[in-house]
């Protein structure tokens, strides 16, 4: 199967840095990918470039078509919900509908007045009545009417509570998602969109630092709690990070044979946010 996202020497350079320094991935459909990276690693830019709103050098097709010169055939097949959601205070929900109703010729009007008749939003309600958490949902229920085959996150759920973010998640797998189609999400708040990912991507200063499949990274990577007394033998061993936690020591490492890791001390898989840190330490620096 064709690649939903297929780049190679993908690189955009502004005038003092390198927002993407030769970056190559596939991104196969059905697959919900996390773009994990600090404020700054080239998440945007990169999402940027697969919308066709930006201009870049390298080779990239989505969905078939070149983002630079194809983007109105491409957009009829991608959704995209930014992390500010910007809807005119005086629209209301009626007339948004209406208006992707008789712009996007892949909409569900019917679908899209289900999703919001699960919600308090109606008809008559202006954005300008609305909190974030409702123009979030509103946003979602028009792009899940529309049949699209990408859907584009970036930063979605920012500054919404937790009940907010729990259910926009949970909507995105009960009503859009399946194996026809693919999500590529980017946000801070990866424990939260850890137990619905696939894949997971981590960009650094506008390189790919690291990009597998869940499974692979349960496999490859462990974190192990060792007592002070064995802590010395665990560092002999060139664990990715150590940290400190009510006198023990918590090691994570990448590759180590698992029987050596339990001969230390309980082994665990680490979190999405857990890698995160140990990987980007130094970031800040």
């Amino acid at each position: 199967m064709n690649a939903v996202v297929s780049a190679s020497g993908l690189s955009k350079r502004y005038k003092f840095s390198a927002a993407l320094d030769g970056v190559s991935l596939n991104i196969p459909a059905g697959r919900i990918v996390g773009l994990i990276g600090p404020n700054g690693a080239g998440k945007t830019t990169a999402l940027k470039a697969i919308l066709g709103l930006t201009d870049f050098d390298g080779n990239l097709s989505v969905l078939g078509f070149d983002p630079r010169t194809q983007r109105n055939a491409l957009m009829e097949q991608v959704c995209f919900i930014a992390d500010v959601a910007v809807l005119p205070r005086w629209l209301r929900v009626s007339e948004a509908v209406d208006f992707v109703a008789n712009t996007h010729p892949r909409f569900n009007r019917a679908k899209c007045e289900a999703f919001l008749a699960r919600t308090k939003l109606q008809p008559k309600m202006r954005v300008k009545q609305m909190s974030k958490g409702m123009i979030v949902q509103l946003h979602l229920a028009l792009v899940m009417a529309i049949d699209a085959r990408l859907l584009v996150l970036d930063e979605p759920t920012l500054g919404l509570d937790i009940l907010y973010r729990k259910q926009f998640y949970q909507n995105l797998l009960e009503d859009y998602f399946d194996e026809n189609k693919t999500i590529i999400v980017t946000t801070h708040q990866v424990e939260e969109i850890e137990h619905i990912l696939t894949d997971l991507i981590f960009i650094r200063d506008g390189r790919i630092i690291l990009n597998a499949d869940m499974d692979s990274l349960a496999e490859r990577f462990s974190e192990v709690m060792v007592n002070a007394d064995r802590a010395a033998l665990a560092r002999s061993l060139h664990p990715l990070d150590e940290r400190q936690i009510f006198g023990k020591s918590i090691f994570l490492f990448d590759g180590a044979d698992r029987a050596t890791l339990e001969s230390l001390g309980e082994v665990r898989r680490p979190s999405i946010s857990d890698l995160f840190v140990a990987t980007m330490k130094g970031t800040y620096a």
